[in-house]
C-alpha cells in the first residue's frame, strides 16, 4: 500500500492494502493498522544469520556494530506481520466498488474536509511549488491514515525484520521481497542514527510504513522534507512536512501540472482490440490516435491530450468492469502504490472532499 511507497512498493511506499489491485479483505483493512498480538516471538538477538546481516549494514553504512546489532537484536518475530503479508488466494475476485466504499466513505470525507480547513494555506503553497494538485495530497492523506487517524500499531523495526529475515515463503516473489525489507531495514537503521531517534519506538503498519502519509524509510530517505521550516522532517506529527513531502514524492515521480489523471472512455465494438488495450497494463503507451485505433473511444478534452494514455480496467466482482484512460498523472500515483484500485481511490476521495468542501 505503497511509496510501495516507493515499490508500493511498493513499494510502496506504499499503502500495501491494495498491493496490485487485490482488493482487500475487511480483515486485512483493519488488520493493517491494528494492535500486534501480546505475544510476539523470539528476538533476532538469537538467530546467527541475523546478526550477520546486522555486521554487514554496520560496515557498509559506517555505524556503530553493537548499535546495530542491539537494534535487529530487539527486534522480535511478529507471526501477524507474516499472516498479513500472505498473497490473496488464486483467483479473488476484484471489486471497485467494494473496494471504493472502504475507502471513500463518509467518515473519511468529514476528516479531510477538517484537514483541508486547517491546512488550507500549506496545501496550496504546496500545489504552487509542485504542480501536485491539493485534492490529490489530500487523496493520499486520507486513505492511508485518515489524516493521521490510523498510523500503525506495529513496532517498525519488528515489521521490517519479519519480513527481511521471515518473509513468507508461500509469496511468488519471496526472495525478491526479503531483499527489498532488507534494505529497507537497513535505511530505518541509518534514518534513525542519523537523527538520533531510538528504533524501538517508532510505529507503523504491517509493513514499516511510517507517519502519515506511510512512508517507507527509503522513501522518508529521498522525498521527505521539511516543509514547515522548524528544521526537521517529522512525518509523524507535522501536517506541513506531511503534505509537502507527498507532493515532493509525485514531483520526482514527474508529475505534469495541469494534466488530469484520467478521461472518461467507452468503446467502438467493431473496432475494440481489447487485449492490446490492456496489454501494457497500467503504464501509458498509446497515443489519442493508436488508442482510438484499437476501438477505444474518447471525447472533448482528452482528443486534445498530447502525452501517453494506459487503458485502466477496474473489475466489479460479476458486474462488468469500469474503464477509464489514464495519463502520467494516474500513473505517478501508482508509484506510491502499485495498484490502479488504490491510485482511483486517491483520485476520487480527493474529489469528494473538494466537493463537499466547495459547497
Amino acid at each position: 500500500s505503497k511509496p510501495f511507497l516507493i515499490a508500493a512498493f511498493f513499494l510502496a511506499a506504499c499503502a500495501l492494502s491494495a498491493e496490485a489491485g487485490t482488493t482487500p479483505t475487511k480483515k486485512a483493512v483493519a488488520a493493517r493498522h491494528s494492535k500486534p498480538p501480546a505475544q510476539p516471538g523470539p528476538a533476532y538477538a538469537q538467530r546467527a544469520d541475523v546478526m550477520l546481516v546486522a555486521d554487514d549494514i554496520a560496515a557498509r553504512r559506517d555505524l556503530d556494530i553493537e548499535w546495530v546489532r542491539q537494534a535487529i537484536g530487539q527486534a522480535r518475530y511478529m507471526p501477524q506481520v507474516v499472516k498479513l503479508m500472505q498473497p490473496a488466494p488464486v483467483g479473488t475476485p476484484k471489486n471497485w466498488q467494494v473496494y471504493r466504499s472502504r475507502f471513500v466513505n463518509a467518515d473519511r470525507i468529514q476528516a479531510g474536509i477538517k484537514f483541508w480547513q486547517d491546512n488550507r494555506e500549506t496545501l496550496a503553497r504546496a500545489e504552487v511549488e509542485t504542480g501536485v494538485p491539493a485534492e490529490i495530497i489530500v487523496g493520499i492523506l486520507g486513505v492511508e491514515t485518515i489524516y493521521g487517524q490510523q498510523m500503525g500499531n506495529f513496532r517498525v523495526i519488528d515489521a521490517l525484520a519479519t519480513l527481511a529475515f521471515d518473509f513468507p515463503t508461500s509469496h511468488p516473489r519471496a526472495l525478491e521481497r526479503s531483499e527489498f525489507f532488507k534494505a529497507e531495514l537497513e535505511q530505518f537503521l541509518s534514518l534513525t542514527h542519523r537523527t538520533g531517534t531510538d528504533p524501538l519506538a517508532l510505529r507503523g503498519s504491517y509493513a514499516g510504513a511510517m507517519g502519515m502519509p506511510q512512508f517507507m524509510p527509503s522513501s522518508w530517505v529521498k522525498y521527505a522534507i521539511d516543509f514547515d521550516g522548524d528544521g526537521k522532517v517529522d512525518l509523524f506529527n507535522s501536517p506541513a512536512d506531511a503534505i509537502g513531502s507527498v507532493a515532493n514524492y509525485f514531483k520526482a515521480f514527474n508529475w505534469q501540472s495541469g494534466t488530469p489523471t484520467h478521461y472518461p472512455v467507452t468503446f467502438d465494438t467493431q473496432k475494440l482490440d481489447m487485449d492490446a488495450l490492456l496489454a501494457p497494463d497500467i503504464l501509458p503507451t498509446f497515443s489519442v490516435a493508436s488508442l482510438m485505433a484499437k476501438g477505444a473511444v474518447l471525447e472533448g478534452a482528452a482528443l486534445q491530450h498530447q502525452g501517453p494514455l494506459a487503458l485502466i480496467e477496474l473489475q466489479n466482482g460479476d458486474a462488468p468492469p469500469s474503464y477509464v484512460a489514464g495519463t502520467e498523472n494516474f500513473y505517478a500515483i501508482t508509484r506510491y502504490n502499485w495498484s490502479s484500485y488504490y491510485a482511483m481511490a486517491v483520485i476520487e476521495l480527493g474529489q469528494e472532499v473538494a466537493a463537499a468542501l466547495n459547497k
